[in-house]
């Protein structure tokens, strides 16, 4: 029998693109930086996650001194027709709600 350390399929619940929208709600002034360590990405992947999640209008950026300040798009409908009906507001809600205790 299989030990299931080098054949095991490995897969998340969240994508990137989720992570990187939590980490943002989190922190609308986060640098890509501190995104990318949070999530275990490279900066470059996370600048192209802003990028598909700004085309498609998840959220929006300002530019303030030499930092941008992201806004996310709290009423936006998910994206898959399978999510259809919650928002990103909603999503939020529930990801970025804290345990009480351990529960």
């Amino acid at each position: 029998m299989d030990n299931g350390t080098a054949t095991e399929r490995q897969w998340t619940f969240l994508t990137n693109h989720a992570r990187v929208l939590v980490q943002i709600a989190r922190d609308p002034g986060i640098r890509v930086r501190d995104i990318a360590i949070c999530c275990l990405l490279t900066e470059r992947a996370v600048q192209r996650i802003i990028t598909d999640l700004e085309e498609a209008g998840y959220l929006s950026h300002e530019r303030r001194g030499r930092t941008n300040h992201y806004s996310v798009i709290a009423s936006k409908q998910l994206r898959h027709p399978a999510d259809a009906g919650p928002t990103v507001s909603e999503l939020l809600a529930t990801l970025l709600r804290h345990p009480v205790n351990g529960q």
